[in-house]
C-alpha cells in the first residue's frame, strides 16, 4: 500500500513556496506522493489560493521520486484539450510521476455559475472530457463530436501516459462506474469533514461496488483514501485488506498549525 501526503492549496498553504517545501520534505521523508487541491474559490473568498497547475510544475522540478497530482480537478470548468496540454508538459517535466484526478467538483455555484459556467450536465461533460483528454495524451489523431465538445483531426505531440484517477461522493453510484473504467477511483463521503476518516467496511461496500462495474480485460484498480491515521498501524491493516492501495494522510489546519504539519511530514509514512 502506497502512503502519500495530501494538502490544501489555500489559506497558509497557497503560497507556493510552502507547497514545494513540503513536497521536498515528504519524498526524503520517505512518502510516496504528495497531492494537492484543486479549488478556485474557497468559500471564505478573502482565503488565498493557489493555482493547482502551476504549484504542481514547482513541486515536479523540486522532487525526484514522489507522485503528484491535484485531488480532484473539476474537469467540466476546463477546456479539456488545454487540460490534456497541460498534463502531458507536467508529466515531461515530472518523467512519469503525475497522476490525474478528476471529478465533476464540490461547488456548482462557486466553480461554475460565479464565472458565467453552465453548472448542468456536469457528470455528461465530465464523460466527454475524459475521452478527450485521454485520447489526447494517447497520441491518437481525435476527431470527436460529443453533445459538449467536439475535437476535429487532432494529434498532440510530444504525449504521456497519465494514470487518471475518478473522484466521487458516496453514496452516489454514477460516480463509481464512471470509475470503473479509468485507473483509479477515490470516494468521499459527502458532509465528511477534514478530521473524519471512512470506515473499512465503507470502503469495502464502495470497492465492491466499482469492481462489479470494471470490465475484466482492464486488470486491477487503484483505489485511493484520505484519512487521518495518527500513526495507528492495524487501522491501515483493515484498510488494506478492505482494498486500499494508496492512502493519503489528510494534512491541513485542521490538524494543527504549519509546523505541527511540517513534524507530521518529517515523521514519515504510518506503517502497515
Amino acid at each position: 500500500m502506497h502512503r502519500a501526503v495530501g494538502v490544501p492549496n489555500l489559506d497558509e498553504y497557497a503560497d507556493p513556496h510552502v507547497l514545494v517545501e513540503l513536497a521536498v520534505g515528504a519524498e526524503r521523508s520517505g512518502w510516496d506522493g504528495f497531492f494537492i487541491w484543486d479549488h478556485l474559490v474557497p468559500e471564505d473568498q478573502s482565503t488565498p489560493g493557489a493555482d493547482p497547475q502551476i504549484a504542481l510544475a514547482a513541486i515536479a522540478a523540486a522532487t525526484a521520486r514522489v507522485k503528484l497530482g491535484a485531488l480532484v480537478t473539476p474537469l467540466p470548468r476546463r477546456r479539456p484539450h488545454k487540460v490534456a496540454k497541460e498534463a502531458a508538459t507536467l508529466q515531461q517535466l515530472a518523467r512519469g510521476r503525475l497522476i490525474f484526478g478528476a471529478a465533476i467538483g464540490w461547488s456548482r455555484e462557486l466553480e461554475y455559475e460565479a464565472f458565467g459556467e453552465d453548472g448542468g450536465a456536469r457528470g455528461d461533460k465530465l464523460d466527454e472530457g475524459l475521452q478527450v483528454v485521454s485520447r489526447l495524451l494517447a497520441g491518437e489523431t481525435v476527431d470527436f463530436a460529443g453533445e459538449h465538445y467536439t475535437v476535429r483531426g487532432i494529434r498532440f505531440a510530444p504525449t504521456a501516459r497519465v494514470p487518471i484517477w475518478i473522484g466521487g461522493g458516496w453514496p452516489a453510484k454514477r460516480p463509481f462506474r464512471r470509475a470503473a473504467q479509468w485507473d483509479g477511483v477515490m470516494p468521499i463521503i459527502r458532509g465528511a469533514g477534514h478530521e473524519d476518516t471512512m470506515a473499512p467496511e465503507l470502503l469495502r461496500e464502495i470497492v465492491a461496488y466499482t469492481l462489479q462495474h470494471r470490465p475484466s480485460h482492464l486488470g486491477p484498480i487503484d483505489v485511493v483514501m484520505e484519512g487521518n491515521s495518527d500513526g495507528d498501524r492495524a487501522a491501515l491493516r483493515d484498510y488494506k485488506a478492505a482494498g486500499l492501495s494508496w492512502y493519503i494522510e489528510k494534512l491541513g489546519w485542521w490538524r494543527g498549525s504549519l509546523d505541527h504539519v511540517r513534524e507530521q511530514i518529517h515523521r514519515g509514512p504510518p506503517e502497515t
